[in-house]
């Protein structure tokens, strides 16, 4: 494409392509409706399927059986219709069915302010599945980030079969930014894996050392059984106490072992004993205060988290290790920062939140900065 004038909906869009996406299902709605858009122009060509659903329910419930067919796919709305994806979340995630589904995130609740910002989702994100077993949620900052972290939830998703959220806002999503997509960083891509012996199969079977089950598509020449019900190897209903609890901390230890491999985040270390942590378009406002009070005598450390659950403890922990005090700045009324003081109780932590339609500013951050 060379040096292009796009919004973050358009760079997810690219990113989803780009990672081997086929197969796009959703209803219009502000903010997100570009990526619809875009994936309308884009899949077709490419020999994909895009496709508005009646209703959000039935949009992600065509992703879901694209998916059981082995396509790669997403999805994309905001607040309220997350909120009606939530069986189908649960579906995906005791049923291990990748997808990836954008959040444009806007300012709630329910219907709320079709065209303000706000990061009002974070819980909801992590908690709004039956059950509360994990799921994987990348916050983009920036124009890149929308492009690189898409590629990344794919390849999440496509390596532990679930759902990844890519928890966007109004303002990143409809913000445009020059950029050059040929020269952003594309990491290598993933596709699920296959069982060694086919003759074998069994829809959820683990071999020793796996975490995930091998993946064939319905419709194989091998039968593949799925259910939404609770269910064993062989993908029947099962009453098993014992092989309930494993399937159940299956779900949860595949992902919540290895968020290690998967906390991206950007660090500034200035040694400080005030360490800033922020995400999604704030750590924007975050980094030009620290700008500024580096210039005024005052340097700060900043934490930029983009994987946002499984929460990145291990990071969080040696990021603040050399603090000795932590300010958690969110566009919310304060969802995040309770992880924060749970995972540091032995540091004080300050909050700073703000949901009202408007941006976090600079200004507004070093404020909160010099109370310590």
């Amino acid at each position: 494409m060379g040096l292009s004038f796009i919004e973050g909906n358009e760079a997810i869009a690219y990113g989803a392509v780009t990672a081997g996406c086929r197969f796009f299902a959703g209803y219009p709605i502000t903010p997100a409706t570009t990526i619809f858009n875009t994936m309308l122009k884009l899949l077709p060509p490419s020999g994909g399927i895009c496709l508005q659903g009646e209703d959000e329910i039935a949009s992600i419930g065509f992703c879901l059986g694209a998916a059981m067919s082995g396509l790669k796919v997403m999805t994309a709305t905001s607040g309220p219709g997350i909120s009606l994806y939530s069986e189908q979340i649960s579906f995906a995630v005791g049923s291990e069915i990748p997808i990836v589904i954008i959040d444009v995130q806007r300012l709630g609740p329910s219907t709320g302010s079709a065209t303000r910002g706000a990061d009002g989702d974070i819980n909801f994100l992590r908690w709004g599945n039956s059950g509360g077993l994990p799921v994987i949620v990348l916050a983009p900052v920036d124009i890149k980030d929308c492009f690189t972290l898409t590629v990344c939830a794919f390849n999440l998703a496509e390596t532990y079969r679930c759902p990844v959220f890519i928890a966007s806002n109004k303002e990143i999503g409809m913000t445009r930014e020059s950029v050059d997509l040929e020269v952003l960083e594309r990491p290598p891509l993933v596709d699920r894996a296959a069982p060694p012996d086919r003759a074998h199969f069994q829809p959820f079977q683990i071999s020793n050392g796996q975490t995930v089950p091998y993946f064939l598509p319905i419709g194989d020449s091998v039968p593949v059984r799925q259910t939404s019900s609770t269910h064993g190897a062989d993908g029947y209903i099962t009453t098993d106490a014992e092989e309930i609890r494993s399937f159940q901390r299956r779900l949860q230890d595949k992902l919540q072992s290895s968020v290690e491999h998967y906390s991206f985040h950007e660090l500034i270390a200035e040694n400080a004993r005030t360490l800033l942590i922020a995400y999604g378009v704030t750590a924007r406002a975050a980094a030009a205060a620290c700008r500024l009070a580096k210039q005024q005598g005052n340097p700060v450390s900043l934490l930029v988290l983009k994987t946002l659950w499984p929460l990145p403890e291990a990071l969080i922990r040696r990021s603040a290790r050399q603090a000795e005090r932590v300010v958690v700045i969110e566009m919310n009324l304060g969802q995040y920062v309770n992880e924060i003081r749970r995972v540091l109780p032995d540091k004080p932590i300050d909050f700073f939140g703000q949901m009202d339609g408007r941006l976090i500013t600079p200004p507004q951050i070093l404020e909160v900065i010099a109370r310590g």
